[in-house]
């Protein structure tokens, strides 16, 4: 299935910008009258028709509009801190969006070695391609980065969320299971948030994870083996997934 992207609609119309319709009309080598289907990123998939376009752009009639298209019944962020290879939170926020990620937040920790992002753009279209490639209709948020202590105090009231702290250590207190915490929480309402904070290479401070304890995270294990911070992200994305099949 074809998937473009827009962010440009008004009275009926959807344009597709220069690297779309290049994609659309070029390469794919669609002609005005052809049918296609575009997503705006905010949970909605259109069919329409090709109304006019070359490479350098687009216009397409909407016929019809799937709302909240292969969206999921919970509302992920995973706030996760950089990795020393860029490239390796580029692939993280791929397979996370892919499997069900709803808001990304790069997160700094005290024993991060990389204390910024970068390509913030490059990234953005990461996710925006993760998205059409595995057919969601939302492309994930891309937050601003922030230290893990602005975070946590960021993240207000617990309310209807399930916040988790994925932390390698028995120094704070013993861990329970990522797939207990996220059993126990479903059903328990509806629409429910849930947060996961993944940590550098070096782990969280205890300071780190006894803040976010106070504000309601839960210290949790993702399993026996030592993962990478990419490879805990994703693995915490599929808890999330699968822990509702």
């Amino acid at each position: 299935m074809e998937i473009f992207y827009s962010a440009d609609i008004q009275d009926g119309i959807l344009r597709l910008d220069a690297e779309e319709a290049g994609h659309c009309m070029r390469v794919l080598r669609h002609r005005p009258g052809d049918a296609v289907s575009v997503m705006d990123g905010r949970g909605n998939l259109y069919h329409g028709c090709i109304l006019e376009g070359d490479s350098g752009g687009a216009a397409v009639r909407i016929d019809s509009i799937e709302k909240n298209w292969h969206s999921h019944p919970y509302h992920l962020t995973l706030a996760v801190c950089p990795t020393k290879n860029p490239d390796r939170y580029e692939w993280m926020a791929e397979k996370a969006t892919e499997v069900g990620l709803d808001r990304l937040v790069p997160v700094i920790g005290e024993r991060s070695e990389r204390k910024f992002l970068g390509k913030e753009q490059r990234l953005q279209r990461v996710l925006l391609s993760a998205a059409k490639q595995s057919l969601k209709g939302a492309v994930p948020e891309l937050a601003k980065a922030v230290s893990v202590k602005e975070f946590v105090a960021g993240c207000g009231p617990a309310g209807r969320q399930l916040r988790l702290i994925a932390y390698c250590s028995d120094e704070v207190q013993p861990r329970s299971s990522i797939m207990q915490e996220l059993r126990e929480f479903w059903g328990k309402v509806e629409n429910p948030e849930i947060i996961v904070l993944i940590g550098p290479e070096g782990d969280f401070s205890p300071e780190e994870v006894r803040t976010a304890m106070e504000a309601g995270f839960i210290p949790v294990s993702l399993g026996e083996s030592r993962l990478r911070t990419e490879t805990a992200a994703v693995t915490a994305a599929e808890a999330v997934y699968l822990s509702l099949l």
